[in-house]
């Protein structure tokens, strides 16, 4: 059973399947509000399938178990009613958007209407190194790697959600850019706060773990084959990922090493 006294994201036994092919099984996640929590897992292993589960994305089904949202059951709501009730999502490969501004998407974001960029926008646009000539590009039309993620965390910060999920933040993108998008990932998730004055709460899919160096999360979990395989301390579920691979790394923090 999952663990008990979640007060942001409570995931029980769920089981997803997409296109008829079960990706998620009997999964269990308990996120407290103020944490922010990071999952590693190779590629195809379901990393990116939770995040969108979580979401509601109509393509990913929920064949069993519930998903608790801020203590209410959100498991079969729309996207749309998820994201008003505090969800958002740094997406690692979002589409293109022809016609729309990255300046109205701001906006929206905002709860604004489209038209004249807010001043706001701009002042948000400044933190992100995003000049405002960028903000009249169609979104993500043309962009680098690095101007996608910087895209991305512009629109969180305009959306300012409760719960804050990001896929592979640090896959893509220069040193340079990395470190700007950790620094205000911190800043969205209040990590500069004393642990009991932190608020909003996290999960970041990192495959590398290379974000670590610029976010420091409360605790980790390794996906394999579609569950949560083991969980432990950040810093050592790291090391032994990169000293021994995943599996590995599973036997051994189940053993021992990486238990609280």
């Amino acid at each position: 059973m999952a663990p008990a006294g979640c007060k942001i994201l409570d995931i029980k036994d769920l089981t997803v399947e997409v296109e008829g092919k079960e990706i998620i099984t009997d999964l269990n996640l308990c996120i407290e509000r103020g944490e922010v929590h990071v999952l590693f897992g190779p590629n195809g292993c379901g990393k990116t399938t939770l995040l969108m589960t979580i979401l509601g994305f109509p393509a990913y089904k929920v064949k069993k178990g519930r998903i608790l949202f801020k203590d209410v059951d959100i498991t079969d709501l729309p996207t749309n009613e998820r994201v008003k009730q505090g969800m958002g999502m740094s997406f690692q490969h979002p589409p293109e958007i022809r016609g729309v501004k990255l300046g109205d998407m701001v906006n929206i974001a905002m709860g604004r209407k489209e038209g004249k960029i807010d001043e706001r926008v701009v002042e948000l646009g400044k933190m992100l190194n995003i000049p405002v000539e960028f903000l009249n590009r169609d979104v993500n039309l043309g962009f680098s790697g690095g101007e996608v993620k910087r895209s991305e965390i512009l629109q969180l910060l305009a959306q300012t959600p409760d719960f804050l999920m990001f896929d592979e933040p640090d896959s893509g993108v220069d040193v340079e850019n990395i470190e700007l998008i950790g620094d205000l990932m911190n800043e969205l998730l209040g990590r500069e706060k004393i642990p009991s004055k932190r608020e909003r709460s996290g999960l970041i899919i990192t495959h590398s773990g290379f974000i670590m160096r610029y976010i420091k999360p409360d605790r980790a979990h390794v996906m394999l084959n579609g569950r949560i395989a083991c969980s432990g301390i950040p810093d050592e579920v790291a090391r032994h990922i990169i000293e021994e691979g995943f599996e590995r790394c599973v036997k051994v923090c189940g053993e021992k090493v990486c238990a609280e």
